[in-house]
């Protein structure tokens, strides 16, 4: 048993450090190349999430500030559309302010009002809204509005026999439903 002591004991003294060494044990070098390599790497990484953090930042300032630029100017398109309409509108006062004889200007007026109804109808529909107009279908509480209903053999019950005031559609979406007038069977 002394000698399996013995062996144990020369094995350590042979890892031990030498004064040739430097007192340091063999491989210590490689271990402090590797510590310097992953002191770097950590380096590199940290840099790395501060420069993600930063660019996170940006990027959420950028879209905070896109999303208050679409709501301020989300109608401009629309506007720019009713400007030629509201011009029209102008033109034709003036055009019946002129000194022209009753006949004709109502005549142009007439004429000027259909042409901006018609630039009003297609800016409209360019920006999906659309008109709801019922007459004669049946009645749709989803789209339209029962102001009241009358009796009546001209049209079946549950049909819009009037429209008083048309609804509207904005992307198929209501945002005005159409006021009518109802038929009910006569009593």
């Amino acid at each position: 048993m002394s000698n399996e002591k013995e062996d144990a004991v020369q094995q350590t003294s042979e890892q031990a450090p030498t004064e040739e060494q430097g007192g340091q044990p063999a491989g210590h070098e490689e271990l402090t190349l590797m510590l310097e390599d992953a002191r770097a790497k950590a380096d590199e990484h940290w840099e790395q999430l501060l420069r993600a953090n930063a660019e996170l930042d940006n990027l959420r300032r950028r879209a905070k500030q896109d999303v208050e630029s679409a709501h301020k100017y989300a109608l401009e398109k629309f506007a720019l559309e009713l400007l030629p309409v509201k011009d029209s509108l102008e033109m034709g006062l003036a055009a019946a302010s002129d000194e022209a004889t009753a006949e004709e200007a109502v005549k142009q007026l007439r004429e000027g009002t259909e042409l901006t109804l018609k630039m009003l109808t297609n800016a409209m529909e360019k920006f999906g809204i659309k008109e709801i107009d019922p007459q004669g279908q049946p009645f749709d509480p989803e789209l339209h509005q029962a102001m009241s209903m009358q009796e009546t053999d001209e049209y079946p019950p549950n049909t819009v026999m009037a429209v008083m005031q048309k609804g509207y559609l904005l992307n198929d979406r209501l945002i005005r439903p159409a006021m009518v007038v109802v038929s009910k069977a006569k009593s």
